[in-house]
């Protein structure tokens, strides 16, 4: 079966493991203080929604894609939520292409098009990226899970182009 693009990835806001783990700590939290309460007034039964809520909203958010990862034509594509710009990098601008850690920090928030010295990340979850440069020095670190793979395709449609 062929597929339409070169490379395809989809990055998904509550898949990453960190945040996965914070949040059921907060819900069994909840749970726990709805448990042993022992004023079985009002405030109780709050506990038990808020822990709900917590795990209703943590499963959204499996399901919610923050941005897609395009290779295609001699370009990337990354296009985010409903209100981001969508984002086009042609690689003939770029000059090198590496794989790199995102971040030595292990706590890391979800970016998308974040400008920050002299670089432009992109970053949803995991450790690794693949890390653009174009002719001006200006650095995209785009976060992925499979960094292999993307890091292979577009050195493959570098070299088309060329």
């Amino acid at each position: 079966m062929e597929s339409k693009y070169a490379y395809i990835e989809k990055q998904y806001i509550g898949r990453d493991y960190v945040r996965i783990f914070i949040r059921l700590i907060m819900a069994a939290f909840c749970f726990a203080a709805y448990v042993y309460e022992r004023d079985r007034d009002n405030t109780q039964d709050l506990f038990l929604v808020v822990g709900f809520g917590i795990i209703g909203v943590s499963m959204l958010l499996l399901f919610l894609i923050q941005y897609k990862i395009v290779v295609d034509n001699g370009s990337m594509i990354l296009d985010g939520l409903w209100t981001t710009k969508r984002v086009k990098i042609d690689l003939n601008s770029i000059v090198d292409v590496r794989k790199a850690v995102y971040s030595r920090y292990f706590f890391n928030n979800p970016v998308y098009n974040l400008h920050t010295k002299g670089t432009i990340r992109f970053y949803s979850s995991g450790k690794d990226a693949v890390v653009l440069t174009d002719r001006d020095g200006l650095e995209y670190f785009i976060g992925t899970q499979r960094p292999n793979e993307l890091l292979l395709v577009i050195k493959e449609e570098m070299r088309n182009i060329k």
